[in-house]
């Protein structure tokens, strides 16, 4: 392997060691501050819970509207997909000093034990939160077959 040297910021010579460097990035100030510095990915928290008859879903989509949510049920395959957009763009004499706020498309997928009842299905959304009622589908009748 040939020698590789390079200078470190004190202007010292070092021998170059990859798996050093690596960890030193990895491990270190460095990589912590690029990932910060990223925006973030607009993140769907959930709630799921049971009684007897449905699943109770509750899940938070800050800044959303109504309009821009979308429910699936298949079986009992549930998917929640939004979008949330800006309320309005930056102008060209206006400058952001800072912000927080995420915004783009978000989705989440998850099975639920016990398959759904789409037709009986039911959405609310208030305050940045949906909520859905699941009803679950009752389970088909065990049928006893005759041998002949």
């Amino acid at each position: 392997m040939a020698n590789i040297v390079r200078t470190n910021p004190l202007g010292d010579l070092n021998r170059f060691d990859p798996f050093r460097d690596i960890e030193d990035f990895f491990g270190s100030r460095k990589l912590r501050s690029l990932l910060r510095d990223l925006p973030e990915a607009p993140e769907l928290k959930i709630d799921v819970s049971e009684d007897e008859t449905a699943y109770h879903v509750k899940a938070e989509i800050p800044g959303a509207r109504k309009e821009d949510i979308r429910v699936a049920v298949d079986g009992n395959g549930v998917s929640i997909t939004a979008e949330v957009k800006r309320e309005k763009e930056v102008t060209q004499d206006e400058r952001v000093l800072h912000t927080e706020r995420v915004y783009g498309k978000v989705s989440r997928g998850f099975s639920l034990p016990q398959e759904v009842d789409e037709a009986k299905a039911e959405a609310k959304f208030r305050d940045g939160v949906l909520e859905l009622k699941l009803p679950k589908k009752a389970a088909a009748q065990r049928k006893q077959i005759s041998i002949q």
